[in-house]
């Protein structure tokens, strides 16, 4: 038996919903600017280019319903998103067959460091800086197909301190799930536990500590979160 040099590190799990089970987490895709109107307040052409995906890390994603403000950042956004979840992956996946590999459904909110972001495109430099630091990725349980299907409609909304922040319908995703998947498995062979998490809509803002975040998307879930 091969013996690791140091302890290993724990497996990332997402909670199933009503249920003790969970889902170990491979890696996290996430599409950007997957929605016209939330280009539009970005500064970028709604039209349909080519997707792109940047990651985060399986670890950035948090059940925990807290997000800790992170360091060195004074503006700090949310962007409420459908994560998806697979069963199973595999190279070139036709895009009929994509939905075939999807276990489930949740809510997702990816957090961003924007200063931080900002600067680095400005220097033409990775992402990971804004977008992959600690519990950057609050997420609810997950929804089980058997349960809630493929939604491919259905509005999807942020409230923070009651207030509504984001609105969109998942209609109006440019990028839809289906084809985020066959795009991803041309480039990545894709796998069970690999989570994608789908783009969000317009509205995205800063967030204060003690503010509570809550997201809900029609015929799925809600997601609470207090920033700490």
């Amino acid at each position: 038996m091969t013996e690791h040099v140091i302890p290993t590190p724990p497996t990332v799990t997402i909670p199933v919903a009503d249920t003790d089970a969970t889902f170990p987490v491979r890696r996290v895709y996430c599409i950007g600017r997957n929605y016209a109107a939330h280009a539009v307040e970005m500064g970028h052409d709604p039209d349909r280019e080519p997707p792109f995906f940047f990651q985060k890390n399986p670890d950035n994603l948090d059940p925990s319903g807290e997000f800790p403000y992170p360091p060195q950042s004074s503006d700090v956004h949310y962007e409420v998103e459908l994560a998806v979840a697979l069963k199973s992956g595999g190279k070139n996946i036709a895009v009929e067959d994509a939905l075939d590999h999807v276990y489930g459904y949740a809510l997702s909110l990816d957090m961003t460091r924007r200063d931080l972001q900002g600067e680095a495109k400005k220097m033409g430099r990775p992402w990971e800086i804004g977008k992959a630091f600690e519990r950057s990725a609050p997420v609810g349980p997950l929804r089980p197909v058997s349960e809630v299907g493929h939604p491919n409609a259905g509005t999807i909304t942020l409230h923070v301190d009651g207030e509504l922040k984001q609105e969109g319908d998942l209609n109006q995703m440019i990028w839809k799930v289906p084809e985020m998947i066959s795009y991803l498995s041309d480039y990545f062979e894709l796998a069970p536990g690999d989570v994608i998490m789908s783009g969000t809509p317009a509205g995205v803002g800063p967030v204060e500590r003690g503010q509570v975040m809550k997201a809900s998307l029609d015929g799925v879930d809600t997601l609470t979160v207090k920033v700490v």
